[in-house]
């Protein structure tokens, strides 16, 4: 194992999580000790993967796991195996969402942080809210409508049990309007298919292909537009990163391929500077939670597309973080809740406790993160945001359920 973490609360348990599948990390609880492998890489290659699986069972030889945590995608190869090995094993396996086990990863990360300051804390439960949010900034998740998540907000309570003791509530308040990946996870690989589906809901077909035409052939673009209406292989998503990749490659930063994770994205952020501010945000209620419009920030783009791109660049970064902040300042105002400023309930304490988590692989995004920052929101320190923390988050929300 790569690290070892003294985590302050100990159960007489041990538990393997591992992890998500873009990054091959697992971690091993054993009564209080997080013990963290090293970053085997993207274990959908062959030779990665058996790297990690050898490691895995490696680590269970030295002592055998009460249960094991994987990812809730079904088809993770991390979630396969650890299904497999639940069995031989004959204990639990238990599959933890995947932004869920970001936002828990960050709330793990504070909870190291404070107690290694503040060594005078014996009551651990002063440093976990009894009501928090989580925004869950990201590229790629599997929801729990089997949908792709990845711009969600949500509302976490501590509820008492009949026994005294707490269980965890958690609600998904908010998301970013879902878009379609025409043809599913080759939207990751080509942006521009991102664009042409979300472009296709405010402009005619002739339009959308004028922005997207030195991408594709006039047949190819009439086969994905074809496939769109069709709804043929397509996958509904509320991801960040989708909506920043087609943002990239509208403002002609990005090409339509990717070299590596995140690259749009990336390249989005290279090239930003300061945001206009006439962006008004658009959020409506729909069924049990409230959607923050992404199609208007295209219709945005592209009525202002003639000034400084890379103000523009700036402009969708920032509107997307000033949604997620204005999801949690709304429903913190409706449930009466208050958000930022919130004393600690430590006595004499420094410390102040958040009670707002931002995670995620976009939460790497220093536009995202800044603002949100300067709003009191919690970002991790220690803990990586992206994939090489979701094995951590997996134990620290099992632990604190």
């Amino acid at each position: 194992m790569q690290e070892i973490l003294n985590f302050p609360i100990k159960k007489k348990i041990c538990i393997l999580s591992l992890g998500a599948e873009s990054v091959g990390r697992f971690c091993f609880y054993d009564n209080g000790k997080i013990y963290i492998s090293e970053n085997f890489g993207d274990i959908l290659d062959v030779k990665n993967l058996a790297n990690f699986n050898k490691a895995i069972l490696k680590q269970i030889e030295t002592k055998k796991p009460n249960i094991i945590l994987t990812d809730f995608h079904p088809f993770y190869n991390s979630t396969v195996f650890g299904s497999e090995l639940s069995k031989k094993l004959k204990i639990p396996h238990i599959q933890v969402q995947h932004h869920i086990a970001h936002i828990f990863s960050t709330v793990g990360d504070n909870i190291i942080r404070i107690k290694n300051q503040e060594s005078r804390i014996k009551n651990l439960s002063l440093v976990i809210p009894k009501e928090f949010y989580g925004i869950a900034s990201d590229g790629t998740g599997f929801g729990f409508d089997r949908n792709i998540w990845g711009g969600e907000v949500f509302q976490v309570k501590n509820e008492k049990r009949k026994t005294k003791s707490t269980s965890l509530v958690i609600n998904r308040i908010s998301s970013l309007e879902e878009q379609t990946m025409i043809g599913g996870d080759l939207a990751v690989k080509e942006p521009a298919r991102m664009l042409i589906s979300i472009l296709s809901k405010f402009l005619p077909k002739e339009k959308v292909y004028e922005n997207v035409k030195k991408f594709y052939t006039e047949n190819e673009f009439e086969l994905l537009y074809n496939q769109l209406q069709q709804n043929f292989n397509c996958q509904k998503t509320t991801s960040t990163g989708r909506i920043l990749d087609a943002v990239s490659v509208l403002l002609g930063f990005a090409d339509n391929k990717r070299d590596f994770k995140h690259e749009a994205t990336k390249l989005l952020e290279e090239n930003s500077t300061l945001p206009y501010k006439d962006y008004e945000l658009r959020i409506k209620n729909y069924k049990s939670r409230k959607i923050i419009n992404t199609t208007y920030l295209f219709e945005y783009l592209l009525k202002n597309i003639h000034k400084d791109k890379k103000r523009l660049a700036a402009t969708a970064q920032e509107c997307i973080a000033r949604g997620f902040y204005e999801i949690i300042r709304r429903c913190a105002k409706e449930t009466r809740f208050p958000i930022g400023n919130r004393v600690s309930d430590i006595p004499d304490s420094r410390f102040q406790i958040p009670d707002s988590f931002l995670a995620g692989g976009m939460a790497n995004n220093k536009i995202i993160s800044s603002y949100l920052e300067n709003k009191d929101v919690y970002t991790s320190k220690k803990i990586p945001r992206g994939d090489e923390g979701i094995a951590f988050g997996q134990i620290v929300f099992y632990i604190l359920n």
